[in-house]
């Protein structure tokens, strides 16, 4: 597996990835809901400046791929305060490649950048519905902070901020 810098060409390809990618859950949540995280995650947000746009390939297709937005920017549009670390978004891997390592690859490289860049932690927003995700970010020491929480389409579902502080 080979984790890179995705290249202009490829960001339609990867928004259309993530979409598929995250199909499963449409049929698990509330239509309003599937529509919010749709316009999400096929939108141009991860343009913005400084935002780091990364996949993984194996055998020289991309199999996923993620957005590490910097500290200090808005990812999701007023809904959250800016915080003072980098912030996971848009983790997506395919259907097909998953339970192969690539989204703990990928987090693992997000979390290298973060402390290159001298943060003393990284963060991400997920929700219960996808529980795979879940289970992963506990796994590698990921902490619940409530108070950034969100409900981002007043349908009860809570989207959950969580943060891991290097050593």
């Amino acid at each position: 597996m080979m984790i890179r810098d995705a290249v202009a060409n490829e960001f339609p390809f990867i928004r259309d990835q993530r979409v598929h990618s995250y199909e499963e859950h449409a049929h698990n949540i509330p239509q309003e809901h599937w529509q919010a995280l749709k316009q999400s995650i096929s939108s141009d947000a991860d343009l913005q400046e400084n935002v780091e746009r990364i996949v993984a390939e194996i055998d020289g297709s991309i199999v996923g791929s993620v957005a590490l937005f910097p500290a200090k920017t808005d990812a999701y549009k007023g809904l959250v305060d800016e915080l003072d670390y980098p912030e996971i978004r848009m983790l997506a891997v395919t259907p097909h490649a998953r339970g192969k390592g690539v989204a703990g690859a990928l987090i693992s490289e997000c979390m290298r950048r973060a402390k290159v860049q001298g943060f003393p932690a990284i963060g991400l927003h997920t929700a219960d519905f996808m529980k795979s995700a879940m289970r992963l970010y506990e796994r590698m020491g990921f902490e619940r902070l409530p108070q950034y929480d969100f409900e981002p389409a007043n349908d009860g579902i809570i989207v959950k901020a969580f943060r891991l502080t290097f050593e």
